[in-house]
C-alpha cells in the first residue's frame, strides 16, 4: 500500500474537519479520527490506532503530539514499515507533518479570532449561552473517544481488573479531592508490579 497525491490531499483535509471538531481538545476528535484512518482507509488498525495516542499521552508535550504519531505510523505503514529504511521514515514525518499542520492550523486560527471576539463581547447574551452550551458537547465528545479507544480490547471476562480501577479512579476524582498525578502513579504501580495488563 502506497499513498497517492489523493491519498495525501485527503488526510490533510480530513484532519482540517477533524480540528474544527476538536471542541475540548484534540483527543475529542478520535473518533472522527479512527473513522477516517481504521474504518474507511484502513491505514491502520484498531491496536495501532490505539497505542499511537497511549504513546504520545505519556510522552511529555502538548496533548496533540497524538496525531503526529498517528500520522507518522500512516507514512511509515504505507511506505513499508520501519524495515523499509530511511525512504519509511521520510514518508513517516511528511505524514506527521502533515496530519499535524492540519489538525493545529484551522483550531489555531479559529481559536485567536474567536477569542478575540468572544474577549470584546463578553457581555452578550450569545456569548454566555455558546460557552455555557459548549460543556455538554464537550462530555459527549470525550465519552465517545474514550469508547472509541477501549474497542480495540474490550474482552470484559480478561480486562475486569481494568474496569474495576476505571471505575475506582472515576468515583475517587468525583467524590474526592484526591490529585490527579497520585492515581496515574498508582495506576502505574499496579501495572508495574503486573497486577493490571492492557
Amino acid at each position: 500500500m502506497s499513498l497517492t497525491l489523493l491519498d495525501w490531499f485527503s488526510l490533510f483535509f480530513n484532519f482540517i474537519g477533524a480540528s474544527l471538531l476538536a471542541v475540548g481538545g484534540a483527543i475529542s476528535a478520535a473518533p472522527e479520527m479512527h473513522r477516517f484512518l481504521v474504518d474507511e482507509h484502513h491505514w491502520l488498525d484498531d491496536a495501532t490506532f490505539a497505542s499511537s495516542i497511549t504513546v504520545a499521552q505519556a510522552a511529555p508535550g502538548p496533548n496533540v503530539l497524538f496525531v503526529a504519531v498517528m500520522g507518522m505510523n500512516v507514512g511509515l505503514i504505507a511506505s513499508g514499515g520501519v524495515q523499509a529504511g530511511w525512504q519509511a521514515w521520510a514518508f513517516g514525518m511528511m505524514a506527521a507533518y502533515t496530519a499535524l499542520m492540519g489538525m493545529l492550523i484551522p483550531s489555531g486560527m479559529l481559536t485567536l479570532v474567536i477569542t478575540k471576539w468572544a474577549q470584546k463581547h463578553k457581555d452578550l447574551s450569545i456569548v454566555r449561552s455558546f460557552k455555557a452550551g459548549l460543556a455538554p458537547i464537550v462530555v459527549g465528545l470525550l465519552l465517545s473517544a474514550g469508547y472509541v479507544l477501549s474497542m480495540h480490547n474490550n474482552n470484559l471476562s480478561t480486562d475486569w481488573p481494568l474496569w474495576i480501577v476505571t471505575l475506582v479512579s472515576t468515583m475517587l476524582v468525583w467524590k474526592t479531592k484526591m490529585h490527579l498525578l497520585l492515581l496515574i502513579g498508582s495506576g502505574a504501580l499496579l501495572g508495574g508490579l503486573g497486577w493490571l495488563q492492557a
